[in-house]
């Protein structure tokens, strides 16, 4: 499992301030706080959840991945490929149906092998105890 340190920009991609004087925010500012700190502040919407994940995944964090898993849906264990290379995080929307129910369009870019990927998905999201959890997606062709 990989440690972040606390001041590193954070994968996600979410920025400080706007136009040319935004800045990264760091890690700890960021998804650190939910994936470091999941019993305690778990993340407030499905946005957040969804950028929490993506750095779980670039920081293979399968705890936190399969404890903001719904149950549903769950895998028992994941792998991670050692030789993918995460790029970067698009939000392309956040919908929400109702306070339980969220949609959260994404694309993640990697290099795999000297080759880029793109996964493009809308995801679905459910609150249940308080606590946001990714429930499923459709793969959405990348435009």
């Amino acid at each position: 499992m990989s440690r972040t340190p606390a001041n590193t920009a954070c994968p996600c991609g979410r920025l400080q301030g706007s136009g040319a004087k935004a800045k990264p925010l760091a890690y700890a500012d960021c998804c650190g706080r939910f994936i470091d700190h999941w019993d305690a502040q778990p993340a407030p919407d499905a946005e957040f959840l969804m950028r929490s994940r993506y750095t779980a995944f670039v920081r293979e964090r399968a705890d936190y991945l399969l404890a903001t898993w719904h149950p549903s849906h769950r895998p028992e264990s994941l792998d991670f490929d050692a030789a993918a290379q995460w790029l970067g995080l698009e939000v392309r929307g956040h919908w929400v149906q109702d306070a339980d129910h969220a949609e959260v369009e994404f694309v993640a870019r990697h290099r795999l092998g000297g080759r880029a990927v793109r996964l493009h998905e809308r995801s679905r999201f459910v609150r249940e105890g308080g606590r946001w959890y990714y429930v499923d997606g459709d793969m959405l062709p990348v435009r």
